[in-house]
């Protein structure tokens, strides 16, 4: 105890001032089934893609284990009670609750383990903010296209609407599925996420196409079956950075434009505003046409789907990390490609808690959302517990939140911090996200809480920010 009041003193001590955090602004944390729950293949679960790609590439780590948040939830429901968290975000693991994807096998148990978890964050005081899906696809449903199936949304509609069944009564707070953006660029076009595909020119395109009707079918089927009786909300969680011209002139002004409009817009335009972005439609049809294609390698909305997809959104739910500055970068017609079709390059801003604020203003005048919720913002550093760095920078990001609710009228919910605890990010265990570090060669998986936890838990219990 001696200790944790000495780092509270501290980090207390180093600062020259303080403003007040608005009672009414949620903060929370947030992990994901994949990176923290482990226990991969027990109590029923299928198999997800992580799962199978992971293993058949033979990679030096795994999620097998994980945090072993499957087996410690209670453990890690206490440290979110201490830590005074208005709410949890989570993901529920596709697979856990239908093996094989498909309604024709449900798997109680992990129904059941569900059900304990948002009860005991209920009774201790903390709101459930539920994601659908984050990643852990069931192989059966990949090995039927995934993304590239058409037929996606019906899969994907049934498994939202069992859940809405089961802890619609719980759940206030929905999220259907994370970062598109990610999803697509980097699983099915870039190759850098499993599924590894390069598909960068043309199913990258399809994979949008796919999974925005599938999130509008999962939030339609809640609107029209289950709104009345919990009035809940639903929002796709978009992932979005900031961008700064490289110079004051109109290429580089524009090349930061487009780059929001492919990224940002990419997903929020249908859902917000109805169809793609015009700079999109119009760049990828014309570049298409001079590569010889028929037709644009970017799928058309028919206008029924532009009204099944515009307006499916009760808040803008952001994950945001970074910043960058832009400069235009048009290529000639080659190999088709996301990048040439952007044709703007980027280089990273490093710390930059004015582009937050920045960001926030630009959705706002943009789409114009009900409210926003920061459903993922934080900071990778090394394994240690003195991760004052994180402080800083969480001091920084909170601060410009707090300019863009007071001095900017944005009518932002809520700020959820990426991490509760180190976990399993995508490829290995050297990343470290959270407040709480995870010692992995423990097969108790012992957590230690770091220093940002502490200030964490300071500012939450006196709603003081000191800056």
């Amino acid at each position: 105890m001696g200790m944790k009041l000495y780092l509270l003193l501290f980090i207390l001590g180093s600062s020259h001032a303080a403003r007040n955090i608005p009672k009414d602004l949620w903060f929370g944390l947030a992990t994901a089934a994949f990176q923290s729950e482990g226990a991969w293949n027990e109590s029923g679960k299928g198999e997800s893609i992580w799962d199978r790609f992971i293993h058949n590439a033979n990679l030096r780590v795994n999620g097998d284990t994980t945090c072993d948040s499957y087996h410690k939830w209670q453990e890690d429901i206490e440290n979110l009670k201490k830590l005074n968290v208005n709410h949890y975000r989570f993901s529920i693991s596709w697979p856990r609750i239908l093996p094989d994807g498909t309604l024709k096998s449900i798997n109680q148990e992990g129904i059941d383990h569900y059900h304990k978890l948002i009860q005991g964050l209920i009774e201790a005081g903390i709101e459930p903010l539920v994601t659908i899906y984050h990643w852990d696809m069931p192989m059966h449903i990949y090995e039927l296209g995934g993304f590239l199936n058409p037929q996606f949304a019906d899969y994907f509609g049934d498994y939202a609407r069992l859940l809405y069944q089961e802890y619609g009564p719980y759940v206030r707070y929905w999220l259907t599925i994370n970062e598109p953006y990610s999803i697509c660029n980097r699983a099915y076009g870039a190759g850098q996420l499993v599924p590894w595909l390069n598909l960068i020119g043309d199913g990258i395109y399809q994979c949008s196409y796919v999974l925005l009707k599938a999130h509008a079918r999962a939030y339609r089927i809640y609107d029209e079956e289950f709104k009345s009786k919990y009035n809940g909300k639903v929002g796709l969680v978009i992932s979005a950075d900031w961008y700064e011209p490289a110079s004051n002139t109109t290429v580089d002004s524009d090349a930061r434009e487009r780059i929001l409009q492919f990224q940002l817009g990419w997903f929020a335009n249908p859902v917000f505003k109805g169809n793609w972005p015009q700079i999109m439609i119009d760049r990828i049809a014309n570049r298409s046409a001079q590569e010889g294609f028929a037709r644009s390698r970017l799928p058309q909305f028919t206008q029924e789907e532009i009204d099944y997809i515009n307006g499916t959104h009760d808040y803008f739910a952001l994950n945001t990390y970074d910043n960058y500055i832009a400069k235009n970068d048009e290529q000639n017609i080659t190999n088709p490609s996301y990048w040439f079709d952007v044709g703007a390059s980027w280089v990273n801003n490093t710390y930059y808690p004015e582009g937050f604020r920045k960001l926030l203003n630009f959705i706002n005048d943009r789409y114009q959302p009900e409210s926003i919720m920061i459903t993922e913002n934080g900071l990778i550093t090394g394994d240690y517990l003195e991760d004052d760095d994180r402080i800083a920078f969480l001091r920084g990001y909170i601060n410009s939140l707090l300019d863009a609710i007071e001095e900017d009228k944005i009518n932002i919910v809520g700020y959820t911090l990426w991490s509760l605890m180190d976990d399993f990010e995508w490829g290995s265990y050297n990343f470290r996200f959270g407040l709480i570090r995870v010692n992995f060669t423990d097969p108790n998986r012992a957590r230690t809480w770091k220093n940002s936890g502490y200030w964490y838990k300071n500012i939450l219990e006196t709603r003081i920010l000191d800056i």
